[in-house]
């Protein structure tokens, strides 16, 4: 039997996780084979096997959901521990391409970005759901760096939180530009360049 849990707050039957698992998976395979404007709650309950009262339970409508098939996949992005700070950040930006490289990534991606630049609270969820979530790479690089004596320490939260945002945003923002905007190649080379010009800026080099 599958592990359930209950919500805290929430009352009546448990879910399940492996329904759930199963409910994500459909909606990412459905997304790629109807699109977005195609693709209804009674197309991922058919593929998931389970009712579209069991989707309405737990997902308001298509937008949540999808958001939430998206999650899902980022949330498998893990931060490896190389030794330092330059060959972490190499290994991220590697994953995230492999991972917008699947179908059901770009897809569910740009589907649900395309459709938030219309709708706010559907921006709100990705950014609670995806961008929230996947900051915690940032966090956990950066103090293992300072641990290492490879990074100097903010003097206060604030700061700290502003840093974590830009570098977050300048990773995401460029490599899912590289990869889905303009298309070209995400590799062991660019990978590499993009993190020296990261970790030295415009005017320092790795050797420096």
């Amino acid at each position: 039997m599958p592990n359930e849990s209950t919500p805290s707050g929430r009352t009546g039957r448990p879910r399940s996780a492996a329904a759930d698992a199963a409910i994500l998976a459909a909606t990412r395979d459905a997304l790629v084979e109807l699109g977005w404007s195609k693709l209804t709650m009674g197309d991922v309950s058919a593929r998931a096997g389970v009712a579209k009262t069991t989707l309405y339970r737990r997902w308001a409508g298509k937008n949540e959901l999808v958001v939430d098939a998206v999650a899902e996949l980022f949330d498998s992005l893990e931060l490896p521990d190389r030794g330092c700070l330059e060959a972490d950040v190499e290994d991220v930006v590697l994953q995230f391409a492999a991972l917008l490289r699947r179908p059901e990534a770009r897809t569910a991606l740009m589907a649900v970005v395309a459709e938030s630049t219309r709708d706010p609270a559907l921006r709100d969820r990705i950014r609670s759901a995806i961008v929230d979530r996947q900051k915690r790479l940032v966090v956990l690089g950066r103090q293992r760096a300072q641990a290492r004596g490879e990074l100097p320490r903010e003097p206060d939260d604030a700061l700290a939180e502003r840093t974590t945002d830009l570098i977050f945003d300048v990773i995401a923002g460029t490599v899912v530009h590289r990869a889905l905007v303009s298309s070209e190649p995400v590799d062991d080379l660019w990978a590499a360049s993009f993190t020296a010009l990261l970790m030295h800026g415009l005017r320092g080099s790795a050797g420096a």
